[in-house]
């Protein structure tokens, strides 16, 4: 018969508070040592106990070890974030119409495919920047898929005529501030909500040394003085993500909005804030209007 058998449920208590008084006494060097040996025994019985108690159906008892594979919570991957911008050679325009809409249709036809995959979203920038034609946002938990992506892109005919003026990567982190009318019980926070408005203001950043000398309880208390300020215009969703480690900026705002000009109001409002100090780089920004993908091609000619 099993000690733990032997001494039964309403006894287990008793008998390792009585073990452990045992053990803990010590009078004379000769009973320290037989209480060494005891000690011994005695965690290997207790462990026996617990593990009977851990195994019983009417116990609650968890090991710390158990834990691990028990956590009430499901795992969630954060997402990779990319913001990637075209310039399209001038000799696109000198092309016949035929081959334009059927090289367009071809690119068309590649993108359409990968968006079944991965989060995209494309935005037109002809007459607001010098720099690019053409913007996508693209939303995936893979970082291979958005660059075979990139790769069929620039297989096809009209991706010949592409050049990439700049690329921004990014991952999100958990959020630490959501709008007062979204569920925060059913809101993801590692995930990005997008393409919801219009317009869409890309503003990649870098924080100077003495932003990083500060606590991360200070660090937080200046971000979050920002989400006040874009409290203030409802209609405006700012996304964070990090792009620390990945290129030469450390974070990429964007700013998504039905209306440019309470954009031009919010940044105003978010260059005196205390946080705005400790910019390194906040340049370039990128105003960016979302289309179907075959409105942004047509728009370039």
């Amino acid at each position: 018969m099993g000690l733990s058998k032997w001494l039964g449920k309403k006894h287990k208590s008793s008998f390792i508070l009585a073990l452990n008084s045992l053990v803990c006494k010590s009078q004379s060097s000769l009973w320290t040592r037989r209480a060494k040996l005891g000690t011994i025994n005695a965690v290997n019985l207790v462990m026996e106990l617990v593990d009977l108690e851990k195994n019983s159906p009417e116990s609650n008892l968890r090991l710390v070890a158990d834990n691990r594979g028990a956590h009430p919570f499901p795992v969630i991957q954060k997402q990779f974030v990319n913001f990637i911008f075209f310039r399209v050679n001038p000799e696109w325009r000198k092309l016949a119409q035929e081959k334009k809409l059927a090289y367009k249709q071809d690119f068309a036809q590649v993108f359409e495919n990968y968006s079944r995959e991965l989060l995209t979203f494309s935005y037109s920038l002809v007459g607001f920047d010098s720099k690019a034609d053409l913007m996508f946002w693209r939303i995936s938990n893979s970082l291979d898929l958005i660059q075979d992506m990139t790769s069929s892109l620039y297989r096809t005919d009209f991706g010949s005529f592409l050049e990439t003026t700049n690329n921004y990567l990014s991952v999100t982190k958990k959020r630490m501030f959501i709008a007062p009318e979204e569920n925060q019980e059913a809101e993801d926070r590692y995930h990005v909500k997008a393409g919801e408005k219009k317009y869409h203001f890309v503003y990649p950043c870098a924080k100077n040394r003495d932003w990083y000398e500060k606590t991360g309880e200070e660090r937080d208390g200046l971000i979050e003085e920002n989400f006040m300020v874009g409290t203030n215009f409802r209609n405006i969703k700012i996304h964070l993500t990090h792009a620390f480690g990945f290129s030469e900026q450390e974070f990429i705002v964007s700013f998504e909005t039905d209306e440019p000009k309470d954009f031009l109001a919010l940044a105003e409002e978010l260059s005196q804030t205390q946080a705005s100090k400790f910019t390194l780089r906040g340049t370039p920004i990128f105003t960016c209007r979302q289309k179907s993908l075959m409105e942004c091609l047509d728009a370039i000619g």
